[in-house]
């Protein structure tokens, strides 16, 4: 048995205090918790919510963690926390960010995928003719940040023959798609096309890019090299944690959860949350595919090199570095959690 088996706490009974919220008022703590400082990507929001089911119903309390979850934001950037060691563990927003770390010499590691699937998509006007993906060649004018531009958009010139002429700057403002029915704009599968439907009242067609072939990772769970080394049951007993919250948010009552998201972010509506909540589950995002086998949060390595492959034959990533450098998973790939699965 390894170190992380030996000093990792009794799945079994843990899963049973894990099916009732009510059970963590009751539940005796060992004296003291270990204290853990949580990044987000953005502000509170729904795609979090696993996390904040875990911390909501009393999971990570159970597991002896004392969770502080600090919401990222234009001002708060936490991978450069976590880089710097102030945090212990944030959330990444691809593989891209990971395979950059380690050309960049940065001691981060992934440890877990949360994401099955990248909620990026393109979104079309309907009644455009643009009913399948390879439609969206058609259109004059695609609205895609910087960030897309140097990133998916080279996959999607070098697999699906799109054209740099289609490019416009995407501001994170939708006006300008709105108003341009020959024209599509990036967003995220589970925030842009709600938005759209409130402002401007129709029903974008959506392409989710996962479905398509960019099959990296997403809302990956990242730390440090040294905590890896020096504090190897500490992250398993987030990841597994977290991992409770998911299928709890998913599949249990996540109205605590829901509650704690909107304190964090008053800006947040509830049929945001909703809706957020019901793509999710739709399109496979965190339960699906590898997870019906290993569980939620499961990465799988030939996947990862796959994806590291396909950017660099789109010119995306340099050859040069190692991938198995940004991947860690000794901590997944368990079936955990997986008796908390329930039919949607």
């Amino acid at each position: 048995m390894n170190r992380i088996a030996r000093t990792s706490l009794s799945r079994r009974s843990l899963l049973g205090g894990i099916m009732s919220s009510t059970a963590a008022s009751s539940f005796a703590i060992a004296q003291g918790r270990e204290k853990v400082t949580f990044g987000t990507s953005w502000l509170a929001q729904a795609e979090h919510g696993g996390y904040y089911q875990a911390l909501a119903d009393g999971t990570y309390d159970r597991f002896g963690l004392d969770v502080t979850i600090l919401p990222g934001g234009p001002q708060n950037n936490n991978r450069r926390l976590l880089s710097a060691g102030r945090i212990d563990f944030c959330m990444g927003s691809n593989l891209l960010q990971a395979f950059s770390a380690v050309e960049q010499n940065i001691p981060t590691v992934v440890v877990a995928a949360m994401f099955q699937k990248d909620p990026q998509v393109l979104i079309a006007h309907p009644g455009q003719g643009i009913e399948q993906f390879s439609d969206l060649q058609t259109l004059p004018t695609l609205f895609i940040s910087k960030e897309g531009a140097i990133s998916y958009f080279q996959w999607l010139k070098k697999d699906y023959g799109f054209r740099d002429e289609q490019l416009k700057l995407y501001t994170f403002n939708p006006q300008p798609f709105i108003a341009d029915k020959r024209s599509a704009m990036q967003g995220y599968l589970t925030s842009e096309p709600f938005s759209i439907q409130r402002m401007a009242g129709f029903q974008p067609k959506v392409f989710l890019l996962a479905d398509y072939g960019y099959d990296t990772y997403a809302s990956t769970i990242e730390t440090t090299s040294r905590l890896v080394k020096e504090r190897p049951a500490t992250c398993q007993k987030f990841i597994e944690a977290s991992i409770a919250g998911w299928y709890n948010y998913l599949y249990a009552d996540n109205s605590a959860a829901n509650a704690l998201i909107k304190k964090h972010n008053t800006e947040i509506s509830d049929d945001a949350i909703a809706y957020a909540v019901g793509q999710i589950k739709a399109q496979g995002i965190v339960d699906s595919n590898q997870t019906n086998i290993s569980g939620i949060g499961a990465m799988d390595e030939a996947r990862v090199k796959s994806f590291f492959d396909r950017m660099v034959r789109a010119g995306v990533q340099t050859p040069a570095i190692d991938w198995r450098h940004a991947v860690d998973t000794r901590f997944v790939n368990k079936g955990f959690g997986m008796e908390l699965r329930r039919p949607i």
